[in-house]
């Protein structure tokens, strides 16, 4: 019943976004003539803030006007996509979100979106993607991953595990993680990547699994251990670190991509002018050593192609949060 329930969601998020109409908003052939805002539904200091930023600071140059970052953090991204999604679609109110939370969110029973996902929003451009890493504090008694799945397996349902949020990207790879090793750990909520964080290296949570920009100025932080990352391959910032699959951890390959989303009906032309801007931006060299340095990489992409990434993210996710049973 669960699974027919998440194929049903997936099946109605991917007719609504093909289906739903929404009128177009006429071009202005000087757009963009003012600022423009780029809404971050998290708070400062985690991976979509370092995203919007970085992008922001190289859109401003290539469209000649102010491109300003704003964070609207709360419910794991929700009260900023909503405040997009509401907006006028002409292109000066843009989102810049994880798609997983977005997709997540759409998904979970306990979600009450105020808006189709992803049919309320017109893709843009990719912006970023990045590795996970699980991270533990340095005084629980593991040093890699099979000593963490022995601990846990030791102490079902007391190991705690700090996110961003309810449903958020971090918060569901760590279920992901639970049901590839079959053990149980406690999920611990945050409004943000940086308050878990804080709170990991304080002792108040045992692990989080979290973004590389969050982290890469923790990594030689005494109070934590990197113990493996999330992807097929090592990320490039963290080379002494081992893969899941390294550890024998098998069907977990998972990294966080982040894409600019305009509110549905923003005319294509200003959609075009966006995501060459952004292609633009991900090609200039002060973006590129910005992204190495916190082990992302630079992904832009057209509308048509970030419109089938949305609907993708929630296909990806369905089965996760189907064999989680979250509510």
């Amino acid at each position: 019943m669960k699974r027919h329930f998440s194929r049903l969601l997936v099946g109605t998020a991917v007719a609504g976004f093909v289906a739903l109409s929404t009128p177009v908003t006429a071009f202005s052939a000087d757009w963009p003539s003012g600022p423009i805002r780029m809404v971050v539904p998290y708070p400062p200091g985690g991976a979509s803030d370092f995203s919007g930023r970085v992008y922001a600071d190289q859109l401003s140059k290539e469209l000649g006007q102010p491109v300003v970052v704003e964070n609207k953090a709360g419910a794991a991204g929700e009260i900023g996509a909503q405040f997009v999604a509401n907006a006028t679609p002409d292109g000066y109110t843009v989102l810049l979100a994880a798609m997983g939370s977005l997709a997540i969110n759409s998904l979970l029973p306990s979600k009450k979106q105020q808006y189709e996902f992803p049919g309320a929003f017109s893709g843009v451009s990719m912006a970023t993607s990045t590795p996970l890493a699980i991270v533990v504090r340095s005084d629980l008694p593991v040093k890699n991953t099979q000593e963490l799945i022995k601990l846990a397996k030791e102490k079902p349902g007391t190991l705690t595990f700090g996110s961003a949020g309810y449903g958020s990207s971090q918060h569901m790879v760590g279920e992901k993680f639970q049901q590839a090793t079959g053990i149980k750990l406690l999920h611990v909520p945050y409004k943000g990547s940086g308050p878990a964080l804080t709170d990991l290296m304080g002792g108040q949570v045992d692990m989080v699994f979290e973004t590389m920009p969050t982290l890469m100025g923790q990594v030689n932080n005494p109070k934590l251990r990197f113990i493996a990352v999330t992807t097929k391959e090592r990320a490039p910032t963290l080379p002494d670190v081992p893969t899941l699959a390294e550890e024998g951890v098998k069907g977990v390959d998972l990294s966080t991509r982040y894409a600019v989303l305009a509110p549905k009906g923003t005319p294509p032309d200003v959609l075009k002018t966006l995501s060459d801007a952004m292609v633009k931006s991900a090609a200039s060299e002060s973006l590129q050593r910005a992204a190495l340095k916190q082990g992302v990489a630079a992904v832009p992409s057209t509308p048509e192609e970030t419109d089938k990434a949305l609907v993708a993210e929630v296909s990806i996710w369905s089965e996760v949060v189907d064999k989680a049973n979250l509510r």
